[in-house]
């Protein structure tokens, strides 16, 4: 998705609500425009990512994702399931003995969609991250799919 088109009519509504000012304001307004405009971008991508993010809330077995190539924004539909098979169920977790608490610090966009997860399965936060740990552990998978170090560079691709 090209955000030029928009961002140039916020360039020309400036540029016209400047105008009755005379000429100084005029340029004042267009360098304005100039400066403001990676904010407006910025801005716009926040917009599209929260509009993603809501679609995905709405959606069954499937997530939109706003990717960033250059200074274009696209949207990605990826499919998390088919939506007629139920999502494999990690083995049940052994619930008696000691609990042990620990911290975790996660980004907030994975922290939101853990709780909006955990939400639509009607479990709490807590439970829903032993689940998981539960199902990594269970299966013997600890790190994220295909991801590669390269120097101190880690690449690769994470799902929520």
């Amino acid at each position: 998705m090209d955000l030029t088109p928009y961002l140039d009519n916020l360039r020309r509504d400036l540029a016209a609500t400047a105008a009755p000012g005379g000429a100084e304001i005029s340029r004042a307004a267009e360098l304005l425009a100039g400066s403001l405009e990676p904010s407006a971008r910025l801005c716009l991508l926040d917009a599209l990512s929260d509009a993603a993010d809501e679609i995905t809330t709405q959606l069954s077995g499937a997530g939109v994702e706003v990717r960033l190539r250059g200074r274009q924004a696209e949207f990605v539909v990826t499919e998390t399931q088919p939506a007629s098979a139920p999502a494999p169920q990690p083995p049940p977790v052994d619930t008696g003995g000691d609990v042990s608490r620990i911290t975790l610090r996660l980004p907030e966009a994975l922290k939101d969609a853990v709780e909006r997860t955990a939400a639509a399965e009607g479990v709490s936060v807590n439970a829903w991250l032993v689940r998981a740990v539960a199902g990594a552990v269970h299966t013997g998978h600890t790190g994220p799919p295909s991801s590669h170090r390269s120097g101190r560079r880690i690449t690769g691709f994470a799902q929520a």
